[in-house]
């Protein structure tokens, strides 16, 4: 869709690289499911099984801090910052982008995203965006009404930029229909295989200096 999306990202450290693998025996020692999807996102994956959650009556949280995320939240879908400690929610989210999680991707359209390297224009600020989105609605509306806009430069900037402003939309909107290969029935909370816990460290070369686990 984006031939430079994300393309600015350096690959991986290569001490990085080996720890891949590892951290997948280690949430899978724990009990935890470690799932992958080749050709999407991580983010695609939260969406769909945050959807299929909210269907189910149950709420989810996600542990991250990526603005990208924030268009998930709703009534039953919060987010949870561990490294500040703090808990997100539809208030957390207008705050922030000054609209509703529904609008969040209206407003990014507009922003441009420097960190994913999206199509990223016109890049209006965060408060001009969420004015001219609180006003019109959402992005094709505006690009439709944008005779309207008042002030030339920041009318001339829409239309000059619009079909980016179009890419930039599609590359931040999370896809919540991935076909899913394990079911959200097989996600739930499981005792740690503790034998595995035990023997993951001494198997992989990590120094452990308490090979204990137990309840």
């Amino acid at each position: 869709m984006y031939k430079d999306y994300k393309a600015h990202r350096p690959p991986p450290p290569d001490d990085l690289i080996p720890q891949f693998p590892l951290i997948r025996d280690a949430v899978r020692a724990f009990e935890i499911p470690c799932i992958e999807k080749s050709g999407y996102e991580a983010d695609d994956l939260i969406a769909t099984y945050a959807r299929i959650a909210c269907e189910a009556g149950a709420t989810a949280t996600i542990v991250s801090s990526d603005k990208d995320l924030m268009q998930l939240v709703n009534e039953c879908v919060i987010m949870y910052d561990t490294m500040k400690d703090v808990r997100i929610g539809v208030p957390e989210v207008i705050e922030k982008f000054g609209v509703p999680p529904a609008k969040v991707i209206e407003v990014q359209a507009l922003i441009g995203d420097f960190n994913g390297q999206c199509a990223g224009r016109p890049r209006y600020g965060v408060k001009t965006a969420a004015q001219l989105i609180g006003e019109f609605g959402d992005l094709e509306t505006l690009l439709k009404r944008a005779g309207e806009i008042k002030q030339d430069k920041r009318r001339q900037t829409l239309l000059d930029n619009a079909e980016a402003a179009r890419i930039s939309k599609k590359l931040v909107t999370l896809d919540d229909k991935v076909p899913l290969e394990v079911p959200v029935e097989n996600l739930g909370v499981r005792e740690p295989d503790y034998r595995a816990l035990i023997a993951f460290p001494q198997g992989d070369g990590i120094q452990n200096t308490d090979a204990t686990c137990g309840r």
